[in-house]
């Protein structure tokens, strides 16, 4: 089979046109834009801050939007299919993608790589400057993460790091479509890069017990370097620090938001859980939306923190107002 896959790779002129071009279609992964829900905190939460920003003109905006994040995250997944072919042919699952298999021309899918990057940031630009700025941010990313020599998929921590930078460019892109005048608050953006790393080491993990630690670097070089271990530890570091980070957002914008921790917290208990499955959901996340309770959970989630987002219950602030007052002292104390 992997004798056939690579004569096909080296010759895919051979194959029918129809073939061929289904081949580049899949390698853009349009049934990955579901991930641009990660854009939607960023329309919603300056619409609740700023309700008369909901009007006529936010709808092209919108359009717009969506059809330019979706272009500039498809050019990303194309150069990811072309440059992962070698290490995807090792894999249990990806050794059938188009570009492993061979059924895409490799000129043609520079091409296509450009062309949708190119297309997304014109599009982009008639948003306005900041989100253009922004989607050229998130197709930057997407060169460090998957191009050598730097190719950050392949140094261990800073593959999670570095491709869950795009949950926060993701949340800007949603608050530029609404508002370039807006400052969105630092440790909310924070917070949701940090939840993306958790998602994001919780699916290496996955992977690493499924591969097995004896072929998993011959697959991914970060590989080479993680252990089981090492990875649930990383996963437990960016847990906290997701709702420390989310808990000072709260704390000092909407305190109401504290109601839905439980809910949160069963939402990640849930999701962690699964990773320990055999051939485990979450190595796809495009394909979470299968999964019923995960889905009931998130559902019940972002409702409930919807509502939070917009009822006021005044003696949530009385009950958490601080209760230390630090004084300075009437004399200074000396000691010998």
């Amino acid at each position: 089979m992997q004798d056939m896959q690579l004569s096909q790779a080296a010759r895919p002129h051979a194959l029918p046109l129809r073939v061929v071009l289904g081949g580049h279609l899949a390698i853009a992964r349009f049934d990955h834009a579901i991930k641009n829900i990660f854009v939607l905190p960023g329309i919603v939460l300056p619409l609740t801050a700023a309700p008369y920003l909901l009007n006529r003109a936010l709808i092209p905006k919108l359009i717009l939007g969506a059809i330019a994040t979706t272009l500039v995250a498809c050019s990303n997944y194309v150069i990811n299919e072309v440059l992962d072919a070698p290490f995807d042919r090792l894999h249990p699952t990806k050794c059938m993608r188009p570009a492993a298999v061979g059924i895409v021309s490799i000129t043609g899918a520079y091409v296509q790589w450009i062309a949708m990057m190119v297309a997304g940031l014109i599009i982009a630009w008639h948003v306005s400057g900041k989100f253009m700025l922004t989607a050229a941010a998130l197709w930057v990313m997407g060169c460090i993460y998957n191009i050598p020599p730097l190719r950050a998929k392949d140094v261990p921590y800073a593959d999670v790091l570095i491709e869950s930078i795009n949950n926060p460019i993701r949340m800007l892109l949603g608050w530029f479509i609404v508002t370039s005048v807006i400052t969105p608050p630092i440790s909310l953006l924070v917070a949701y890069w940090m939840i993306g790393c958790y998602f994001m080491a919780l699916k290496r993990f996955s992977e690493f017990r499924q591969i097995g630690a004896s072929r998993a670097g011959a697959y991914r070089n970060s590989f080479k370097w993680y252990t089981e271990e090492s990875l649930l530890v990383s996963v437990l570091f960016y847990a906290s620090m997701a709702m420390l980070l989310f808990g000072a957002y709260m704390m000092r914008y909407r305190i109401e938001l504290i109601l839905s921790f439980p809910a949160l917290a069963l939402l990640m208990t849930v999701y962690f859980r699964m990773s320990f499955q055999t051939d485990s959901p979450v190595q796809n996340p495009e394909k979470l939306y299968k999964q019923k309770f995960l889905m009931g959970t998130l559902v019940a989630t972002v409702v409930l923190m919807g509502v939070l987002q917009i009822v006021r219950i005044p003696s949530m602030e009385k009950f958490f107002s601080p209760t230390l007052e630090l004084k300075a002292s009437p004399q200074r104390v000396s000691i010998n």
